[in-house]
């Protein structure tokens, strides 16, 4: 099993329902600084045009995850199907995960005594045709999760049909969220370092998601942009 999401960003219409989902199904901390998913805005100009992308951003449960190596407690860890966790009662609040995290995917939850992130709604996802809380609320469809090693998963008879691209600094840190690819954003791929202004609810963009890791977006239909 290796679990993954997919966005579709393109259908985004920022209006958080995913955000409030979330916190409802798994009791997270109130507050716009407390999130474990996120609505990121990334605004600019293209040729001399304003343009504006939503980018729903949590955590990308990475491959080889730096989170999980720093961790001295082992409390950051690896679940069933490569689903990344917090042991609440092993993190001792050392903050290393947190700056280890390329993504700034993680927060500390105050009433936990612990850092909190994203863990794919596992308690309800892994049953049998379950699926995330976030994906389960998004009226456009934004978000579709599955398991990557399964040919009849959602996830991967839309990754068969779509170009897509995900964040990354390095190989190592490769995400398994993978956002869906437009031609339309051909023209944009020389000039998205060029951003003016950066807005999430209650976080910051990370470096990553400014350049959006399409540097090595391939040309060829289903290639993963590594470079």
């Amino acid at each position: 099993m290796n679990y993954a999401m997919a966005l579709d960003y393109q259908n985004c219409i920022n209006c958080k329902a995913c955000e409030v989902a979330c916190k409802e199904e798994n009791g997270v901390q109130l507050g716009a600084d407390k999130q474990r998913i996120w609505i990121g805005v990334v605004e600019g100009t293209i040729f001399g045009k304003p343009f504006a992308n939503l980018y729903p951003s949590q955590c990308n449960h990475c491959i080889d995850a730096p989170c999980v190596s720093v961790c001295p407690t082992n409390a950051s860890h690896f679940a069933q199907g490569g689903i990344v966790k917090v042991d609440a009662h092993k993190c001792i609040l050392c903050k290393g995960c947190m700056e280890a995290c390329p993504y700034d995917a993680r927060f500390v939850d105050d009433t936990m005594v612990a850092v909190d992130k994203c863990t794919f709604c596992d308690h309800r996802s892994l049953v049998e045709g379950g699926t995330t809380a976030c994906q389960a609320t998004c009226p456009t469809k934004v978000r579709t999760f599955g398991d990557l090693d399964d040919e009849n998963s959602d996830i991967v008879k839309l990754l068969k049909t779509k170009r897509f691209f995900f964040q990354k600094r390095t190989y190592r840190n490769a995400s398994k969220n993978f956002f869906i690819f437009y031609p339309m954003m051909k023209p944009m791929l020389s000039r998205v370092f060029r951003i003016i202004r950066l807005f999430t609810h209650g976080k910051r963009l990370n470096p990553c998601m400014i350049k959006l890791a399409i540097e090595g977006v391939q040309n060829g239909k289903n290639k993963v942009c590594r470079s």
